[in-house]
């Protein structure tokens, strides 16, 4: 029982700072949830997918709120997202589980320097087209670390020149649909806890809620992004080094 309050509390948390960044929790929850769960493919990749879709779905929903979604761009990232996210988790089935963590670092740490890297806001259409063209390998590369894309795509809109909020909110949405798509592939043989799922579901979409309505209003979010990108890859590091020398 003691595991389970644990879990809930620390996936709230996560899920409130995820919801604020736009982001979806899976990210955060991939190493959290391993800290807790053995089997990375089974367990913990199709927990943090279905987490990922609904905290993100609630995350859009308070961004829109505060109509920060810029609705067309968002749909057609989203259709490109959902179309190839599932080709990621299928070869996820048969990757060892150390590679997978191995590339998830490597994921993390470009994504904690782009988080870092000072970027003007240039607003053009050829800018949205050159995120367009990144957001199918990142899809893919999503689905295999069992994660949404989001994580990575929120640093490639800043740096394609969105203001951070307003790409927090395309994001939002962009990745709800393809954490459901990636999640089919794990269902055959994915490991559920009925009960902790409903109830990280619960948390989860009402701290990612109030996550994304707190920077929608109050928060400039550069700060908070940098911490949380530490946050995330310090936890990594720390469960590959528990992998390695378990």
């Amino acid at each position: 029982m003691y595991v389970e309050v644990v879990i809930i509390i620390g996936l709230a948390i996560l899920s409130f700072l995820s919801g604020m960044l736009g982001l979806g929790v899976a990210f955060a929850a991939i190493p959290f949830l391993s800290l807790f769960m053995p089997d990375l493919i089974h367990q913990v990749q199709p927990l943090s997918l279905l987490l990922n879709g609904i905290t993100a779905l609630f995350s859009a929903v308070g961004f829109a709120r505060s109509k920060l979604i810029d609705w067309r761009r968002a749909v057609i990232l989203s259709l490109v997202t959902t179309t190839f996210a599932p080709a990621g988790s299928y070869i996820a089935q048969f990757t060892n589980q150390i590679y997978v963590w191995y590339i998830y670092l490597a994921a993390v740490i470009y994504m904690t320097y782009m988080l870092f890297k000072p970027v003007k806001e240039v607003r053009t259409k050829e800018n949205f087209k050159l995120a367009l063209t990144f957001a199918a390998p990142i899809s893919i590369l999503s689905g295999l670390l069992g994660v949404g894309p989001g994580f990575l795509l929120m640093p490639t809109l800043i740096l394609t020149g969105f203001n951070p909020k307003l790409a927090a909110g395309i994001n939002a949405f962009a990745v709800t649909p393809p954490s459901f798509s990636a999640l089919i592939p794990h269902t055959s043989t994915a490991k559920w806890d009925p009960l902790l799922t409903i109830i990280l579901l619960i948390v989860g979409a009402g701290a990612s809620f109030a996550g994304a309505r707190i920077t929608s209003l109050y928060i400039p979010p550069k700060k908070l992004k940098q911490i949380f990108g530490m946050l995330i890859l310090t936890m990594t590091i720390y469960r590959i080094y528990i992998l390695v020398t378990s």
